[in-house]
């Protein structure tokens, strides 16, 4: 059986772009997110190119639908080596105008989120003795935007978490961080272009040791 890769919040640029690497290096790929007419096409991309990988379709903004959608990946697929959190709600809402439901809800996707994943992944990686497990993070963490409110304080939050998690996890032998990508992703970007980007995960995953933070 191959070795499996988690994906929560797969979509077109990085999340493509990060499944497609460790797709290359032998991973089966198990992505999650709530369009399924996207997700068949990034399985139907995938396979095209001689890949394993499948989809579960939950919304990382509610726990239980998380949590259900990755014990049936663990049930189908057997236990992750790998799990990428890379699901966030990119919205432009000046900080003045932002409303406490607004931004508790999009906490949940933010933040919370990859936390419910870690959680339900932690029982299968301790009993292997490993993992890895990554979250996309951004510039927003280290200069927070007013115009990018909600967006900024999820990024922070995402960040202190990776290295939270990091410092809890080390002894169980699971490795946590996050990639902090400082520029706006773009096919056409010499640095930022999503297949560059994706270099840093596998960088990560493949390091003996490193930081808990990979700042691109």
């Amino acid at each position: 059986m191959p070795k499996l890769f988690v994906i929560v919040g797969m979509g077109e640029g990085v999340g493509l772009a990060v499944s497609r690497r460790f797709a290359r290096e032998g991973f089966a790929i198990a992505m999650i997110a709530r369009n399924e007419v996207k997700l068949k096409d990034f399985k139907d991309t995938l396979r095209a190119e001689g890949y394993e990988a499948e989809y579960f379709i939950a919304d990382a903004g509610s726990e239980e639908s998380s949590r259900l959608a990755i014990a049936s990946i663990q049930k189908q697929l057997g236990a992750p080596e790998v799990l990428v959190y890379n699901a966030a709600i990119p919205k432009m809402e000046n900080v003045l105008n932002e409303t406490v439901e607004s931004l508790t809800n999009d906490f949940k996707v933010n933040v919370a989120g990859a936390l419910v994943a870690t959680k339900e992944v932690l029982p299968a990686m301790k009993a292997q003795g490993k993992g890895t497990i990554l979250f996309t993070g951004g510039g927003f963490s280290m200069y927070p935007s007013p115009d990018f409110a909600s967006l900024s304080i999820g990024k922070a939050g995402i960040r202190s978490l990776a290295k939270m998690l990091a410092d809890a996890l080390k002894s169980d032998g699971i490795r946590v961080g996050t990639v902090t990508i400082c520029g706006t992703v773009s096919s056409f970007d010499p640095k930022y272009n999503p297949e560059s980007i994706a270099e840093n995960y596998w960088a990560f995953h493949t390091a003996k040791e490193s930081d808990s933070e990979i700042v691109y």
